[in-house]
């Protein structure tokens, strides 16, 4: 697993060339590529969100495109569009800004629920279908998607079913005094994301995500996932918990965790450490804890403290 850790060092230090302070974040979006899951980044403006997805893409030399999605969006202008060629007699297939390697979709609940629903096979099958013909995306394929959580006018929520596709979702959040100045300071010329370059090959990434899957997960720890998943479909204050995908999630992000310090196995630690980005946008809260202002966090750290966690268990 050294050289899946080498490569993840070597992008986190680029990107927070970038990104100051904010370390943990860049990390669980390293761990996002190398789960090679999708990631929702939630937060105010101004805090790095674009400059996150555009850092990491140029670490990688993957393929980047940004989509802003607006109301008056179509379908079509995420998916790509079918176009009729006078000379051949024939209609030919023009691909939208979705077929690339990291695709930032910015604003995403800016959109109408049917250009939203143009991500759903992306993001699960990764491929789009137009006029009933399929067209497979690259690889690897990410699509980082943002959102704002203070300003709702104009937007339209996202379905569970969307929700769900996200392996993680983050926050970047306001940097200290001393980071804002260092903000300052590093952007007294130019953009500190023009001087950036890459620092891994797409293969390298690639071979990185296939080294992953063989990280051992014990049994135990296997029934400790499945355990705090049921847990969210159980609790009194959720309505809607999470589903299977969420325990996949938590299993992937696991190994990639593992890998990312230099292991071959996963820990409980690392359970309890990624199920709150990983789940906590999964849970839909009941109207009586929406009352009460609890959050889907509050839920997943409840679960977490009263779950028992596995012991060794003996060979």
């Amino acid at each position: 697993m050294a050289d899946v850790q080498a490569i993840a060092n070597k992008i986190v230090s680029n990107v927070e060339k970038v990104i100051i302070g904010k370390q943990a974040a860049v990390e669980l979006t390293v761990l996002g590529l190398l789960a090679q899951g999708h990631m929702l980044i939630e937060d105010v403006p101004g805090v790095g969100k674009t400059v996150l997805a555009k850092s990491l893409s140029k670490s990688v030399g993957c393929k980047f495109q940004r989509i802003q999605f607006t109301p008056d969006m179509l379908p079509s202008d995420v998916t790509g569009v079918s176009v009729f060629n006078q000379k051949t007699l024939e209609f030919e297939f023009r691909p939208g800004p979705i077929h690339a390697q990291i695709v930032l979709v910015d604003e995403i609940n800016r959109a109408t629920p049917k250009t939203q629903s143009a991500l759903l096979e992306a993001m699960e099958e990764k491929q789009v279908t137009v006029d009933g013909n399929s067209y497979s995306l690259g690889s690897p394929f990410m699509v980082l998607a943002t959102q704002n959580p203070i300003e709702y006018e104009g937007t339209f929520p996202l379905p569970e079913a969307q929700l769900d596709r996200f392996l993680l979702r983050i926050q970047l959040g306001y940097p200290s005094k001393s980071q804002e100045i260092e903000v300052l300071e590093r952007q007294h010329q130019t953009h500190p994301l023009e001087s950036i370059e890459q620092v891994v090959s797409v293969e390298e990434l690639q071979e990185a995500q296939e080294a992953i899957k063989a990280i051992y997960l014990d049994d135990l720890v296997k029934e400790y996932i499945v355990d705090i998943v049921r847990q969210t479909r159980e609790h009194p204050d959720v309505y809607l918990g999470a589903s299977s995908r969420g325990a996949l999630a938590i299993y992937r992000l696991c190994q990639a965790k593992a890998a990312f310090d230099g292991r071959d196995y996963v820990l409980p630690d690392d359970v309890k450490a990624l199920t709150k980005p990983a789940l906590a946008h999964r849970i839909i809260v009941g109207p009586a804890a929406r009352i009460k202002d609890i959050e889907p966090a509050a839920i997943v750290d409840d679960i977490l403290d009263k779950l028992p966690v596995p012991g060794a268990q003996v060979r």
